[in-house]
């Protein structure tokens, strides 16, 4: 019996030291040939035999063989179960907490008794958005926590300002994205919408809407309301 374990933790250490020697080799192999690819934050065996996942720029996913010799961008799907694999790591790396968005610099709107939350990055020039959100004002009892996100113009950045200055953001935010009723220009403080600006940067949200729901899954696009309400659903902070 002592004999087996010892044995079984040879091997485990073999393996351990087998799956160190496998990355260094792709780690090396890929960067003397690819020198301009950015710094590979890590390494891992992928369900596909002899296929490895490569993460860069904490949620960029590459694959390769077991020495580097091909890298290849695109999804991995598993035909099987019919999931897109690269789609699920990639949601899982770019998940963020619902308890980490910086809640003070949005604004928020509520529907009903407001139990169930949510929260979206809006430009308000952006068309999907007023889609978006023309559909989301048939969801009762939510609270919607709106960041402006303006990503698209100058005059996006110029609408965000007088938004968040207005004495009702809410009102005048649904004014302009359901009614196209232009918001009247207006000053005060609007620092935090450049925060949101530079939050998005680092949480990687390239457009807009983005939405996100209390249990930090992260959806990209306009989505109809009925997604939305089984989304809410599921939902579990």
């Amino acid at each position: 019996m002592k004999l087996a374990k010892i044995s079984l933790l040879a091997l485990l250490a073999a393996l351990s030291l087998s799956a160190f020697a496998q990355e260094a080799t792709i780690r090396k192999n890929l960067a003397e040939r690819l020198p301009k690819l950015p710094a590979i934050d890590e390494i891992t065996k992928t369900p596909m035999p002899g296929l490895y996942e490569v993460r860069i720029n904490h949620s960029d996913i590459f694959y390769t063989d077991e020495k580097g010799d091909f890298l290849i961008q695109g999804s991995l799907i598993d035909t099987k179960a019919q999931q897109d694999l690269t789609e699920q790591r990639v949601e899982k790396l770019t998940a963020i907490a619902f308890k980490d968005l910086p809640l003070k610099d949005a604004f928020t709107i509520v529907r009903g008794n407001g139990k169930r939350k949510m929260a979206v990055f809006e430009d308000p020039n952006c068309g999907y958005c007023k889609r978006f959100e023309r559909d989301l004002v048939k969801i009762d009892n939510v609270t919607v926590h709106v960041f402006l996100y303006p990503i698209l113009s100058a005059d996006s950045g110029e609408k965000s300002r007088n938004i968040w200055c207005a004495k009702d953001k809410g009102k005048a935010f649904l004014d302009w994205m359901v009614k196209d009723m232009t918001p009247p220009d207006a000053k005060c403080d609007a620092a935090a919408v450049a925060r949101n600006f530079e939050f998005g940067k680092k949480a990687r949200i390239t457009g807009t809407p983005t939405i996100i729901f209390a249990d930090g899954s992260r959806v990209p696009g306009a989505i109809g309301a009925d997604r939305v309400e089984k989304l809410l659903a599921e939902a579990k902070p």
